[in-house]
């Protein structure tokens, strides 16, 4: 089932994507207290999805697609976590070869680290140009939203917290400004790095969040992303480092997971910091994993001026 958020007549509401249309859940909810969120369906658990899949199965009533705004499945999330090299040809094209073992699974554990929920766009929209950066990556990646309560579980069980999957493009900023006359300090360069995944609009998601139940094995799906046409990144989810289940399990035990967070999980090798094929202001991103569509979305006007505050 392929539950989306969207717009239509400056209203936010949730459906299901049907290959007939979109069928609108609060209005095709039969009886009282409909789900009016994807998040709220994830929170009322296993009995409000079952009820979605036979609503699915009966409806007549479709709403044209083109006359809504898909938006991000879940648009603002309670936590949006990442995993920073989690391909090991991109560690490798990234001159991190240092600490990257030949079993990498075995000898070492997950990168995490957590971006605001202001960085979330939907499908189609643009991807502002931040202030502070004049060099912009991108970066594909299957991304977990997560569909039930889970702390301290074990790999075997770690999937079974997940609701489904959806696209992310995590947009980097591979730059800041604000290094300009800056004294040199320990650990700059990490604080840099992280700060240019914290802009506004850099975690574009969607165009749907895929129910786990019809994603197959989530460790074999192919995924490309192309810039104006051009593939920048072609590869597969049979590459990560660690899989969906270790990575679920590993940030349960640090924090407790709860319903529509997301967890995007690392991309593999292509990207413009490896390249340096930059993005420009224009350029046409398209991110696509087999089951779970294409994320489409543009880069903004580069500004005029940018921000530095000791210059």
């Amino acid at each position: 089932m392929k539950l989306v958020t969207y717009l239509r007549n400056q209203l936010i509401s949730c459906g299901i994507l049907a290959d007939e249309g979109l069928i609108g859940i609060p209005s095709a909810w039969d009886g009282p207290n409909p789900p009016r969120s994807v998040k709220e369906i994830l929170q009322r658990g296993p009995a409000c999805l079952a009820k979605l899949a036979e609503l699915a199965d009966s409806a007549d009533a479709f709403t044209p697609l083109d006359s809504v705004k898909l938006l991000a499945p879940i648009p603002r999330p309670g936590k949006v976590i990442a995993l920073a090299g989690n391909y090991s040809e991109h560690i490798k094209e990234a001159g991190l070869e240092l600490g990257l073992s030949d079993s990498p699974r075995q000898t070492t554990v997950p990168r995490p680290f957590l971006m605001p929920p202001t960085v979330v766009i939907g499908p189609d929209e643009q991807i502002p140009w931040p202030a502070y950066s004049e060099k912009i990556d991108y970066e594909i990646e299957l991304t977990v939203i997560i569909g039930k309560k889970a702390k301290c579980v074990m790999p075997d069980n770690a999937l079974d917290a997940v609701a489904g999957y959806t696209i992310a493009n995590d947009v980097s900023a591979r730059s800041v400004s604000f290094a300009k006359s800056r004294a040199k300090r320990p650990w700059d360069e990490f604080y840099d790095w992280l700060n240019g995944k914290w802009a506004d609009g850099f975690l574009p998601m969607g165009p749907y969040l895929l129910t786990a139940d019809e994603i197959g094995d989530v460790q074999n799906l192919d995924m490309m992303l192309t810039v104006n046409g051009e593939v920048r990144q072609n590869a597969g989810t049979s590459q990560m480092i660690y899989p969906v289940a270790d990575i679920v399990s590993f940030l349960s035990h640090i924090m407790t997971l709860e319903p529509g967070d997301v967890i995007a999980t690392g991309t593999p090798a292509g990207v413009a910091m490896a390249t340096g094929k930059f993005l420009q202001s224009g350029d046409t991103i398209e991110c696509t994993i087999e089951k779970l569509g294409t994320l489409t979305n543009k880069l903004g006007q580069r500004p005029q001026k940018f921000y530095e505050p000791l210059g």
